[in-house]
Parts: structure tokens; sequence; C-alpha cells
């Protein structure tokens, strides 16, 4: 005699196996982020294949942001810097939308820090030729991103340095 299968024991028991199993094999993302992408796989009807493709690229995903985590704090970095804390606000000549697609990505990013346009790259590169194929390599299948000519750091620290002293 065969007895019907109970769907909820058999999924408790499938939830207790891959909590076990990712514990085992040390993937905290897909144990937590489990439940989640199972119901969304359901909802979104997705293959046998993009299911556990979902799954790895959470656990993926996470890794490689804890590991920058972990690398700038190993920096001892005065403070932190990263796109999370970035005042937007501050710069309206910045486009978010812009800098979180290129972030999404995975932002190789060549900051070019002279507040200084191409054309003015001359006074610098004095061969025309020489700067003309630095700037050519630099833009290459890039994005431009102008950020205008003033310093946030400059504006920063005068601003720091008038305000009032505050009373003791």
């Amino acid at each position: 005699m065969i007895l019907p299968r109970r769907r909820g024991l058999a999924e408790q028991a499938a939830d207790a196996a891959i909590d076990t199993a990712c514990r085992l094999l040390r993937l905290p993302s897909i144990r937590n982020e489990f439940p989640d992408v199972a119901d969304r796989a359901v909802k979104d009807q997705m293959t046998y294949r993009g299911f556990p493709a979902d799954l790895l690229m959470t656990e993926c995903d996470d890794r490689a942001r804890r590991r920058s985590e972990r690398r700038i704090k190993a920096a001892g970095f005065p403070r932190e810097k990263s796109l999370r804390t970035f005042d937007f606000d501050a710069n309206p000549n910045i486009d978010p939308a812009t800098i979180h697609t290129l972030a999404a990505r995975r932002r190789t990013a060549l900051p070019s820090p002279p507040n200084e346009s191409f054309g003015g790259w001359t006074k610098t590169f004095t061969d025309p030729r020489l700067c003309a194929a630095i700037v050519d390599r630099l833009t290459f299948n890039g994005t431009i991103i102008e950020t205008g000519t003033d310093s946030y750091r400059l504006a920063s620290t005068r601003a720091r340095a008038e305000a009032p002293a505050s009373a003791s």
C-alpha cells in the first residue's frame, strides 16, 4: 500500500535539508535567501536551470559585496566612501541613474582627477599627438561624466572653516 505524500511535510524536510547543506557548505546567502528566491521562482515560472542559477548568483553577489567590505575595513580608511554614501545633491551635474547603471555593469572606472577639460590637457601633455592618444584610449567605449570645475573637497573644507566654532 502506497501512502499519499504530504506536501507540507516534504517541503519542511526539504527546507531543513537545504538549511543543513548550506551550513555545511558555507553558503550563507543561499541559506538566507532561499525562501524568497524559491517563491519568486514559482511566481516567475523559472526553469530548472534558471532557479539554481539565480540562487548561485545571489551567493556570488553577496560574497563579492562582503569581500569588498572586508577589504575596505582592512585598508583602515579614515571614513567610508562608496556609492551608498555618495551625496548626489552636492553636485547636480552628476546623474545618479547613470552612476548606478555603470556600477551595476561591474564598475572598471577610471577617474580623471584634473579639473580641466580634455582640451586643456595639452598644458600637461605638451605633445599634441601624445595628448590625443591618451584621451583617445581613456575615452574609448567609455562614459564621460563631467562633474564641473568646483572641487567638492575644497568647498567642504571652506564650509568647515567658515562655520562658527561650537560653544563649549
